[in-house]
């Protein structure tokens, strides 16, 4: 089976399984959100910035979704995109991780493929977009499901469509599945084009008050359509199509209700003129 190698890790995250672990369990043990040990979570909003900015607000939610029951599979919808972008997914093979080998679920990606169009990517030919690879050793050490597919999807409402199939499948299927939805937020600064608040304390202020409590509170809300523009009109998410397609999915799967993770900025971590806002959320029934 070909691999598709990992190509932040040494980077962005540990490459060795042993120095992974030890993140991990700092992660974990720092843990900050009263109520979500509650069990029924099925899918969860991550960031995926470097681990040392915002590994510890993925790790939190992804180990949320952990079940005593075998896993079957876990779908992250992600990838920097825009409206016009081609859907993307890796329909066979192999995602290499730390723990291991994540195999891809072959089988709803054939699915998928006869329903929708997608530029299709293989072990050997891909994007390098950090937004899947930096979730893949937090899936496989915490929840190690029998295959995995990652999916491209942009900021559009026909991405919702590709989220409501994935759960169809899993149901048709009889597979045990979670989903998880990749994105940061506000991107402030200079560095990215955005300066319009100012710089040092009323510019953070902003951020974290207002631009990104407005598409946080889209998703508590479970509002996909919502989280889309919010994306589009006030550049709080760089994937709202990962994220509202999240949400399309977990409602589809019975998700009623959800709960606030973390949330935290680059700035906490190293302060300056440019820094990116991050949130983890979890839904469940």
């Amino acid at each position: 089976m070909a691999v598709r190698k990992a190509v932040f890790a040494g980077s962005w995250y540990p490459k060795q399984a042993a120095a992974c672990d030890q993140e991990i369990a700092q992660f974990l043990s720092e843990a900050d959100a009263p109520g979500a040990e509650s069990s029924g979570w099925v899918a969860g909003i991550v960031p995926h910035a470097g681990w040392y900015y915002s590994g510890k607000i993925a790790c939190q939610v992804i180990n949320c979704l952990r079940s005593s029951e075998p896993l079957d599979l876990v779908v992250v919808f992600g990838m920097h995109l825009h409206h016009a972008s081609a859907n993307h997914l890796m329909a066979e093979g192999a995602w290499e991780t730390p723990f291991g080998e994540l195999p891809v679920a072959t089988a709803l990606a054939e699915t998928l493929m006869k329903q929708f169009s997608f530029e299709i990517e293989t072990p050997r030919r891909f994007v390098q977009d950090n937004t899947i690879e930096l979730q893949l050793p937090f899936i496989k050490r915490l929840l190690d499901p029998r295959a995995f597919l990652g999916i491209g999807v942009p900021p559009a409402v026909q991405s919702f469509e590709i989220g409501r199939a994935v759960v169809d499948w899993a149901r048709e299927n009889g597979k045990r599945l979670k989903l998880v939805g990749s994105t940061d937020l506000t991107h402030y600064g200079p560095n990215y084009g955005l300066t319009a608040h100012g710089s040092g304390e009323p510019a953070l202020a902003w951020v974290r008050e207002r631009n990104d409590r407005r598409v946080i509170d889209a998703m508590l809300a479970m509002a996909p359509e919502q989280v889309l523009a919010e994306g589009i009109s006030h550049q709080n998410a760089c994937c709202s199509g990962a994220a509202a397609t999240t949400i399309v999915a977990a409602r589809h799967a019975g998700a009623s209700r959800s709960h606030p993770i973390a949330y935290a900025t680059s700035y906490e971590k190293s302060p300056g003129t440019s820094f990116v806002g991050y949130t983890g959320i979890v839904f469940g029934r």
